[in-house]
């Protein structure tokens, strides 16, 4: 295997494995701090970060670029919108003890992805795509059968992750831009919210408590290191590989979920993930196979 593969595929593999141990492990130790008051910092710090990222690589005129681009501004407004309502409903699924759900909407994704991208994009697709695709579908209708099973955080995550990276990838602006702009577009509406929860003294950011205060601040960079040692591999090893790693991700919340935070897994979602197990593993022969 060529080095530049191999660094690829080691690269996407810590990005992935990132989000699914470390990520969840990180926000597990801030979980007395309420999902509100975190997605707050994620955004804020995000930002703040990227600021001198796209400083450092003298990109400011590239963002004043897609300013110009009123279309491009007002899907990136909407897109900002999707992937907060992400990072809040993931941030409730690892701070409520519903991380299986999430492990859920993160296996479901990247075949929604293929869905969406065939529906919207009109990409090409083969028999083994529309098979996982169905496989999901009928996973998602069983479970909505009893309402009471229905891993609604998991649907949240899904469909707000694969609408996000649908559009992104209609407008292909560089990543580290597009969520630059967004996190940037949420920044005001994230400090109305901290103001807020600082009147009613709910708030665990400030200089009373210098540990937790720098606790929050990390949640910008548990933000972009993953992303940037994910899409670093993709782009050494192809998004081939680099998406067959990504279930690494939810294979990690999975795993910590069930065995090490012990959360309950009834008979009808352990039935759904054994289809989508099954959608995913036909998705996955389909990424290996050489046209």
């Amino acid at each position: 295997m060529k080095k530049k593969i191999l660094d690829g595929i080691l690269l996407s593999g810590l990005g992935s494995l990132w989000w699914g141990v470390i990520g969840v492990l990180y926000f597990k130790t801030v979980s007395h701090v309420s999902p509100l008051e975190l997605t707050i910092h994620r955004t804020i710090w995000t930002a703040f970060l990227l600021i001198f990222s796209i400083t450092i690589y003298s990109k400011w005129n590239d963002i004043y670029k897609i300013f110009k681009k009123v279309k491009i501004m007002f899907l990136l407004i909407f897109t900002s919108i999707l992937i907060v309502t992400n990072w809040y409903t993931w941030i409730y699924a690892v701070t409520a003890n519903k991380l299986i759900d999430a492990a859920f909407g993160y296996f479901i994704f990247p075949i929604l992805s293929v869905f969406f991208g065939i529906i919207f994009l009109k990409e090409p697709h083969n028999k083994m795509k529309l098979v996982s695709i169905g496989l999901v579908i009928i996973a998602v209708i069983y479970l909505l059968i009893d309402i009471k099973s229905t891993p609604w955080i998991g649907l949240i995550v899904a469909l707000t992750w694969s609408l996000y990276t649908l559009i992104r990838k209609k407008i292909q602006v560089p990543t580290d831009l597009g969520l630059f702009i967004e996190s940037a577009f949420m920044t005001p509406f994230a400090l109305i919210a901290f103001f807020y929860i600082t009147q009613n003294g709910n708030n665990y950011f400030g200089m009373t408590n210098i540990t937790i205060s720098f606790w929050l601040f990390l949640a910008g960079a548990n933000t972009l290191i993953p992303l940037g040692l994910y899409l670093r591999g993709s782009a050494l090893a192809g998004l081939g590989p680099s998406a067959m790693i990504f279930f690494l991700a939810p294979t990690g919340q999975f795993l910590l979920g069930f065995y090490y935070f012990e959360e309950a897994l009834n008979i009808n979602k352990l039935i759904s993930f054994v289809i989508i197990w099954i959608a995913v593993t036909i998705y996955l022969k389909d990424l290996t196979y050489v046209k």
